[in-house]
C-alpha cells in the first residue's frame, strides 16, 4: 500500500488517498485516537469513487466520530481503472432492458453481478490485509452498503468481518441466495420500499434467506435515493455496538 496524498478535514479526520497496486482508494481515519481503532469498509456502487466521494465521506466521518476507522476501494472497471469489456457490455444489455420496459433476465444480472463479486472480492481482502498491517487499524472490521452480492460473499468468506450493513437496492442473481444461507454475522439491512430498480419481494426473499440469527430489516417508504437521514443514524448504532 503506497499513500499519494494526505488532508485533515476540517472536523479533524485524517483522509489519505493509496493506491493498492492498480486499485486506488481511501482511508479515513479518527482527528485521535489512543489506541488501534476498529474499521469500516465502505461499499459503493461501481460509479467511481470521485462521484461516490460526497457520500462516502459523510459516511467516513459519521464512522469516525464513533471511534472508526473507514476506507473504500475502487471497483473493477470503474472510476480510473481500466474499462472492462464484459462490465461494459452487461451495463449496456441492462440499460436496454430498462429502457425497453421488459424483464432483466437473469442472464443479465449474472453476467452483470457474478463478474464483479468474483474480483471485487478478492480485492477488498487484499486491501483487507493492508489496511489491518496499518499501526493505527486494529479491527474489528464491518462491511457497510455497496453491491449487495459483494456484502454477501465477503460475509461468507471473510472471517475478519464481524458484522454487515447491507442495501437490498441492487440486482442479485440466484446463485446467491444460496450463499446467503451460509451468512452467519449480525446483519442490518436496509431496503427503500418502492425502489424502482429492485425487486422488492426478491429483496425479501433474501432477507429471510440470510443464516444470521440477528438479522434486522430497516425498511422505508421512498425509491433508490430516498434514504431519509436517521436510517444512517440506525445503521451507525448498529455498528457501534458490534464494533466496540
Amino acid at each position: 500500500m503506497r499513500f499519494t496524498t494526505e488532508q485533515r478535514l476540517d472536523d479533524g479526520v485524517l483522509e489519505r488517498e493509496f493506491a493498492l497496486g492498480e486499485i486506488p482508494g481511501i482511508l479515513w481515519t479518527p482527528a485521535s485516537a489512543s489506541a488501534p481503532v476498529p474499521l469500516t469498509l465502505l461499499g459503493h456502487p461501481p460509479l467511481g469513487l470521485r462521484k461516490m466521494y460526497p457520500r462516502l465521506v459523510a459516511r467516513a466521518r459519521r464512522a469516525a466520530a464513533d471511534g472508526f476507522a473507514a476506507a473504500a476501494i475502487e471497483l473493477p472497471g470503474s472510476g480510473d481503472r481500466p474499462r472492462w469489456a464484459a462490465a461494459e457490455q452487461a451495463r449496456a444489455d441492462l440499460r436496454r432492458a430498462l429502457e425497453a420496459d421488459e424483464p432483466v433476465s437473469d442472464e443479465i444480472v449474472d453476467s452483470l453481478i457474478l463478474p464483479l463479486v468474483g474480483r471485487a472480492v478478492p480485492e477488498t481482502q487484499a486491501a483487507l490485509d493492508a489496511l489491518l498491517s496499518l499501526p493505527e487499524i486494529g479491527g474489528p472490521v464491518g462491511y457497510s452498503g455497496g453491491v449487495i452480492s459483494v456484502g454477501i460473499r465477503l460475509a461468507v468468506v471473510e472471517p475478519r468481518i464481524v458484522a454487515a450493513g447491507l442495501f437490498a437496492g441492487s440486482f442479485v442473481p440466484r446463485a446467491m441466495f444460496e450463499e446467503a444461507r451460509q451468512v452467519t454475522i449480525p446483519l442490518h439491512v436496509l431496503l427503500q420500499w418502492d425502489d424502482e430498480g429492485n425487486d422488492r419481494q426478491a429483496a425479501l426473499d433474501l432477507f429471510d434467506a440470510f443464516g444470521s440469527t440477528e438479522k434486522t430489516l430497516h425498511a422505508n417508504m421512498g425509491g433508490h435515493t430516498g434514504v431519509p437521514q436517521f436510517a444512517g443514524e440506525d445503521a451507525a448504532g448498529f455498528f457501534a455496538r458490534h464494533l466496540r
